[in-house]
């Protein structure tokens, strides 16, 4: 079994912290051997190390990881994302279908993370009875916000980030009220996001919506990203106000459920172009998987 590795050096978790074992074997049954130990025979030995990035072309396998197996005899590969890009290629590859069933075909969130997202997403319908149970998921975390790639625009002039004024004012110019439910992946409420509240009453972040009795092992920890990616998944519109590989892998997820909502704020006034390109293109990843 994988391990899981966060942001910062140390952290580092068990595969069944997060995700359903069972689940995760039985789809690989056919495709290759998952054992949940290392064997006593590979465990005792000095294991290479090989970092490769994610998507690799069975040329790149054959070139820089092969020859490490045949020599060494076992491996431990990290995984790395060396660009936030998730556009499809322009030709399928023989590994297409093994890289689907990896990334959108085997994980299921362990029994009480479930809960705890469930619990969260069903709070927030209550929440929008007024709106037929609907909600919005904002991407909005105050401390990439205030990272330098946020205060720069792209080549084509657009920003790559936007705060809770800039969102709320987006929001309203596309036509949503005042009683629409909004959920922002912050974890607790900053007064930076009272600009957001003024114009939506109802923002909520993790703190105010988590079960009482899960906060302690899951609010502030790495495992609040795994939540929110899944509370994003599962809203009825996703806003990411953070370009970056959360937002690219949150449209993944969504259109294998058809959740195409995915609305990015954009200089233009013209609300055609706010729908995420990776859907109004159909370029993602994620359409070479789903027809």
């Amino acid at each position: 079994m994988p391990d899981i590795r966060g942001s910062q050096p140390g952290d580092k978790w068990n595969f069944e912290d997060i995700y359903d074992v069972d689940v995760f074997m039985k789809s690989m049954e056919g495709v290759v051997r998952v054992v949940k130990d290392l064997p006593t025979r590979i465990s005792t030995r000095n294991i290479a190390a090989v970092k490769v990035p994610n998507r690799v072309t069975e040329d790149y396998i054959a070139e820089h990881v092969e020859p490490i197996y045949r020599t060494k005899g076992s491996i431990r590969l990290g995984t790395y994302f060396p660009s936030i890009n998730m556009r499809k290629a322009g030709k399928k590859g023989d590994t297409d279908s093994v890289a689907c069933l990896a990334m959108f075909g085997s994980l299921e969130l362990q029994p009480e993370m479930h809960e705890v997202v469930d619990s969260m997403v069903e709070r927030l319908r209550t929440l929008s009875r007024n709106s037929d149970g609907q909600f919005i998921a904002v991407d909005l975390r105050v401390e990439m916000l205030n990272k330098k790639g946020c205060q720069n625009s792209d080549i084509d002039g657009e920003k790559s980030c936007y705060n809770a004024q800039e969102i709320a004012v987006f929001l309203r110019q596309i036509g949503f009220d005042k009683d629409t439910t909004v959920y922002v992946t912050e974890s607790r409420w900053d007064s930076s996001l009272d600009s957001l509240k003024d114009l939506f009453p109802k923002t909520y972040t993790k703190e105010a919506i988590m079960p009482a009795d899960k906060k302690k092992k899951f609010l502030d920890s790495e495992f609040e990203k795994v939540i929110d990616f899944y509370v994003s998944a599962e809203s009825d519109v996703f806003v990411p106000a953070i370009s970056g590989l959360f937002y690219a892998n949150v449209v993944g997820k969504r259109i294998g459920s058809g959740k195409t909502r995915i609305l990015v704020p954009a200089t233009s006034a013209s609300a055609s172009n706010f729908l995420s390109p990776y859907v109004s293109n159909k370029n993602h990843f994620a359409y070479s998987c789903y027809c």
